[in-house]
């Protein structure tokens, strides 16, 4: 008995592929877009709290994400303007940037657990508040909003992942926007009117005469 073995329609495949590069596409302006949110609104918060020992009470402290670390919010705006920049640029350039993307995202998620645990932002308040560079916070905690930033950072990295993976996929800008390598044509001179002294002066400019046929 003799099988026949299905061969899949050309056209079946391109349009698959063509789905799934939108797909991707969405997926990873979505996440890289909500990713540089997430993290920017999540370092406005309040990442840690605690209390200073001050003329013998105690003085409570706060810091938010800003002042314990600035690398994650300087990381999730480099990383939104790169995620701009891979529909701008082509071939090696769209690798590259896509690159960036995925290490802004990375970076964002390593700062942002760094600072979870980091109690040196209160410490200077609490050095200032005491009036003693040897003082420390005391009864420190944390709050969620470390993770918040490390979540959007990723989404961040998603953003890069898929970039990398289907990046040469998706469209780039107009190609009118772009200059070409065709030199441009010259445009013809209009006709010379005798009678309008200027005329002939942009003529001269142009080195051409203006008394010939």
């Amino acid at each position: 008995m003799e099988y026949v073995t299905a061969v899949p329609h050309p056209r079946s495949q391109a349009e698959g592929s063509a789905r799934a590069s939108r797909r991707s596409l969405a997926i990873a302006l979505l996440c890289g877009a909500l990713g540089a949110a997430v993290a920017l609104l999540a370092t406005r918060q309040r990442w840690s709290e605690g209390t200073a020992t001050v003329a013998g009470g105690a003085f409570p402290l706060t810091a938010k994400g800003s002042d314990v670390t600035g690398v994650p919010a300087a990381l999730a705006i480099v990383g939104l303007a790169a995620l701009v920049a891979v529909f701008a640029v082509r071939r090696s350039g769209r690798l590259l940037v896509s690159a960036l993307l995925a290490l802004c995202g990375a970076g964002t998620v390593a700062a942002a657990l760094l600072g979870a645990s980091d109690s040196s932002a209160l410490d200077e308040q609490a050095a200032q508040a005491a009036g003693d560079t040897s003082a420390t916070v005391h009864a420190l905690s944390h709050t969620a909003w470390p993770y918040v930033a490390a979540v959007g950072g990723a989404l961040i990295l998603l953003a890069g992942l898929l970039a990398l993976r289907y990046g040469r996929h998706w469209p780039a800008m107009s190609g009118r926007y772009e200059r070409s390598g065709a030199p441009r044509p010259r445009r013809k001179p209009a006709a010379l009117d005798p009678d309008r002294p200027e005329d002939l002066w942009k003529a001269l400019d142009r080195g051409e005469d203006p008394t010939g046929a």
